[in-house]
């Protein structure tokens, strides 16, 4: 199979980033990308943030320009849909009939939004956010209704986001900063509490709250309301109606792992996380095909435990990783999890890793969470993850707490913003 390509199935980062490696490490066979939608591979941060409130270019979203590609001879095949894989015969069949043979695979199929099964999930207004197409509406929709307002009251249009993760909060924070009125329906005691758990996602509830974001907790969304085909509102169980022209639903993302699972490549348990079971190369129970970005369930040596990320550093640190990998690499994956978020005046990272509340028993906060903080997550006095509220470059600190294993005091953690 060294004559035949290798084929990366995605259009998102980690895809980019392999692509990108394979050429930059010397490969320079036949490399083919394999994307269902109509854009070469793009990055999704931005589409819940800048470039959905018509701040960031276009172009802004994609890591590598169009004249890249040709450059470096890597044919993106976009509208093409991977409908099976054969990983004996090494051959993926596309949705039009067509196949493809490869040398080697990576997978990286990334993940689609949880639709709402409710009555009223099909009126106009009612948005999902995943791709660029997906924030193209939804930019569309909110610029508009900021320069217009709504015919149904007086004020700002009205938005109403379901799920209080990290797409619904940044959703939400940048349609308040456009001006409009915004209602977050979560289901938990507190934003992103089965995330950081209550005490950090309660900071997040009071950032929305300060930016008069509107927060209803405990709540169970019943169906959307709508006139003449266009959505009005959302009612929820215990009898409570948000009025709305923009319903946005955000309640957490699938992965799309149905190729490998055809392919009878092993899967991880839902109790470990769900997702592709990789070795530390990436590399899938099929010795040519590797799997990458939001689907990879990677074994973590930092924590005894396989771990499957969705976020933007997993798609650019593990696409490259997958690539090395294919061409010969051997080194073990042993990156810990990071991810930031930007809303209103407020910039987070974090690094590390807690499964839920119940991977924690203590929180140890340093500063001012609304200004500069620190906090970090114990269990067995051993710091699990760390995050930095608008300080910034000091995650390699929170690393290296992590990694060392020992048990620092409260007080130097407590101290850890001057």
């Amino acid at each position: 199979m060294a004559s035949e390509p290798i084929v990366v199935v995605g259009g998102g980062l980690a895809a980019a980033r392999a692509v990108e490696t394979l050429r930059t490490e010397g490969f320079d066979g036949d490399v083919v990308v394999v994307t269902s939608e109509p854009h070469r591979p793009y990055e999704r941060p931005p589409l819940s943030k800048d470039y959905l409130r018509g701040q960031a270019e276009r172009e802004s979203v994609f890591p590598l320009g169009e004249d890249w590609y040709r450059e470096h001879a890597v044919e993106v095949r976009t509208h093409a849909t991977a409908v099976g894989l054969s990983a004996t015969e090494h051959r993926l069949t596309l949705a039009d009939g067509a196949t493809l043979p490869f040398g080697k695979l990576l997978l990286a199929t990334g993940s689609t939004p949880r639709p709402l099964q409710l009555p009223g999930n099909d009126l106009r207004g009612v948005h999902l956010l995943r791709t660029l197409d997906d924030a193209d509406r939804l930019s569309g929709a909110l610029l508009q209704a900021s320069l217009e307002g709504t015919e149904l009251h007086e004020g700002p249009a009205r938005v109403a986001v379901v799920g209080d993760g990290w797409i619904g909060l940044e959703v939400a924070a940048s349609a308040r900063q456009l001006g409009l009125d915004v209602t977050v329906i979560g289901r938990d005691a507190h934003p992103l509490e089965h995330v950081l758990g209550p005490e950090l996602g309660e900071v997040f509830a009071q950032l929305h709250e300060r930016h008069d974001v509107r927060l209803h907790r405990h709540a169970t969304v019943t169906g959307f309301t709508g006139s003449d085909g266009q959505v009005t509102g959302v009612d929820m169980a215990d009898g409570t109606h948000v009025d709305a022209s923009i319903v946005v639903v955000g309640v957490g993302v699938t992965p799309n792992v149905g190729l490998a699972e055809a392919a009878g490549l092993d899967l991880r348990d839902a109790a470990e996380g769900g997702g592709v079971a990789v070795d530390g190369t990436l590399r899938t129970s099929h010795p040519d095909v590797w799997a990458a970005g939001d689907i990879a369930s990677i074994p973590s040596p930092t924590y005894g435990r396989p771990l499957r990320v969705e976020h933007w550093a997993r798609a650019n640190d593990s696409g490259p990783h997958a690539a090395r990998a294919m061409l010969g690499a051997a080194d073990e994956y042993d990156i810990l999890p990071y991810f930031f978020t930007d809303q209103f005046e407020l910039g987070m990272e974090y690094t590390g890793w807690v499964d839920g509340p119940g991977g924690y028993d203590d929180v140890v906060l340093s500063g001012d969470p609304a200004g500069e903080a620190f906090a970090f997550w114990l269990r067995d006095g051993r710091v699990q993850a760390g995050m930095g509220l608008n300080v910034w470059d000091r995650m390699p600190e929170v690393e290296a707490l992590i990694r060392s294993g020992k048990r620092p005091d409260r007080a130097t953690l407590e101290a850890f913003v001057p």
